[in-house]
């Protein structure tokens, strides 16, 4: 999905205020920073809020917004493999403007709990019924016992889709924090843990929870529930561990809940050696673990870490940039690996609980950019002249058409093991061959010269044939318009 080209001042503010928008917009700008951009340069950020309510069970998501967004959500949602229903409240002009829209939304939800199927109902309001100040707010909490979640998520208030998935964990906490607060509450379909638990917060590839208990488990301690969650219930046994780790360092609504709540939060994660180390160190301090069991922990993986970061190096200059939030961790495996790093580039913003990558990074001569934009990881592209540009779509796109070698994070990146020994040496294959394939891209781009580019592109029945004095004439009149423009701006 392209990315949200709606202008930066579209909603007005004082009718936001009226709306009672202001509130929820201030908070977004507190929580999720802007960078040099004011719209997202990634998909559409009601994607992240969307993808989290799709991949719980028992959970119904409606979107209220433009047709075409929803569209074009509904697809981006499917082709990554979601497996239900889409929920839909269409609206036009009349219905948004009188507040017909808001009552549609009611009936849909009234009409949509069914306890039977559903323990939540998530609706979100997409930019122009956000901007018009459609108030979910109002929206009833429970109806027949399925919970209500209302939240807004516009393009012009939330930088990015990993951002937004925050939004709805974050609200989904706050409601299941003030259940448990209220009375008993469901435990958790496997039950509860005999041991004091760590919840993990962030997606993460599949197999990083199991291998994070198995860090643990020395310490006499169990990996929790990984937030965003697969189940309602889940919730309360996430808020019930004895720490979280902010595994991804974006989730600030969710931290803030689990503060609420007197839980611990440690940053970074067990990622290579070093990274490792400090994480174990960390929670083990947060659970209040003799220092003798952290060390026990720290002797039975560490030596399998290093050499398997020994036995399948990486050699060769790298960027890297994204917008998933583990950048800075991927960075630091392939620093550990062996890779000379350059320049990591995430969408995200710098937070206290990246603070130690970040550091570390820096310490190993790596240029982190947060919040970076597409702009400046070209730039880095340029400068650095990698031999493999790890990156965005765009970024994969550019540095191919300069022959060189590129990953798209992702799909072949963040998509793989991270932590512990199995993440160790986990990117050598496919970044070594990454880098191996630069002199097909030689070939390839000798055989092909400039076919293609520049007015050679698009489809032709002839050979193109050159007009040097269309272009001679062009530029005439490009030099002509740029003076006249210079002088009516002395004026």
């Amino acid at each position: 999905m392209s990315a949200c080209h709606a202008p930066a001042d579209m909603p007005d503010a004082a009718a936001l205020e009226a709306a009672g928008t202001t509130a929820t917009l201030q908070r977004y700008a507190a929580d999720y920073p802007k960078g040099p951009h004011d719209q997202p340069q990634s998909m559409c950020p009601a994607f992240g809020s969307l993808r989290v309510g799709l991949r719980m069970r028992r959970t119904l998501t409606l979107l209220s917004g433009s047709a075409c967004c929803v569209y074009g959500l509904s697809f981006t949602s499917h082709f990554y493999g979601a497996r239900r229903s889409v929920g839909y409240v269409p609206f036009n002009s009349e219905t948004l403007v009188t507040g017909k829209l808001f009552e549609d939304i009611r009936e849909a939800v009234h009409a949509q709990a069914d306890p039977a199927a559903l323990d939540a109902i998530v609706v979100i309001n997409l930019c122009v019924p956000t901007a018009s100040g459609v108030p979910l707010r109002l929206l009833p909490a429970a109806i027949n016992g399925v919970r209500v979640i209302g939240i807004d998520v516009p393009g012009f208030g939330v930088p990015t889709h990993a951002e937004a998935k925050d939004v709805l964990a974050g609200a989904m906490l706050q409601y299941a924090r003030r259940e448990a607060e209220s009375g008993p509450v469901m435990a958790p379909r496997a039950g509860r843990s005999e041991l004091p638990t760590v919840a993990l917060l962030g997606e993460m590839f599949p197999a990083d929870p199991m291998v994070i208990g198995m860090l643990l488990a020395p310490m006499g301690l169990a990996a929790g529930p990984v937030v965003p969650t697969r189940e309602w219930r889940e919730l309360y046994a996430a808020l019930d561990s004895s720490a979280v780790a902010a595994i991804h360092p974006f989730y600030t609504a969710s931290v803030r809940e689990f503060q609420a709540a007197g839980r611990p939060v440690i940053g970074s994660a067990p990622v290579g050696h070093d990274g490792t180390e400090a994480w174990l160190q960390a929670v083990g301090q947060a659970c209040n673990v003799g220092q003798s069991s952290i060390d026990a922990a720290k002797q039975r993986v560490l030596p399998a870490i290093r050499g398997a970061l020994a036995a399948r190096p990486i050699r060769g200059r790298i960027t890297l940039s994204g917008y998933e939030g583990s950048e800075l961790l991927v960075a630091r495996l392939l620093v550990e690996s062996g890779a000379d790093l350059r320049y990591c580039g995430t969408a995200c913003p710098r937070t206290p609980w990246n603070e130690a990558d970040q550091q570390w990074l820096v310490a190993h001569g790596v240029q982190v950019q947060f919040r970076a934009s597409l702009e400046q990881d070209l730039a880095a592209l340029r400068e650095y002249q990698p031999q493999l540009a790890i990156g965005t779509t765009p970024v994969v796109q550019a540095a191919k058409q300069a022959r060189v070698p590129a990953l798209y994070f992702t799909n072949l990146i963040s998509a793989r093991p991270l932590m512990g020994p199995a993440g160790a040496g986990s990117l050598a294959e496919v970044v070594n061959a990454a880098i191996a394939n630069q002199a097909r891209f030689d070939q390839m781009s000798e055989f092909f010269g400039e076919a293609g580019q520049g007015d050679r592109a698009g489809v032709w029945q002839d050979v193109p044939q050159l007009r040097p004095e269309f272009r001679a004439e062009t530029r005439r009149q490009v030099i002509k318009l740029m003076k006249k423009r210079k002088a009516e701006e002395m004026i």
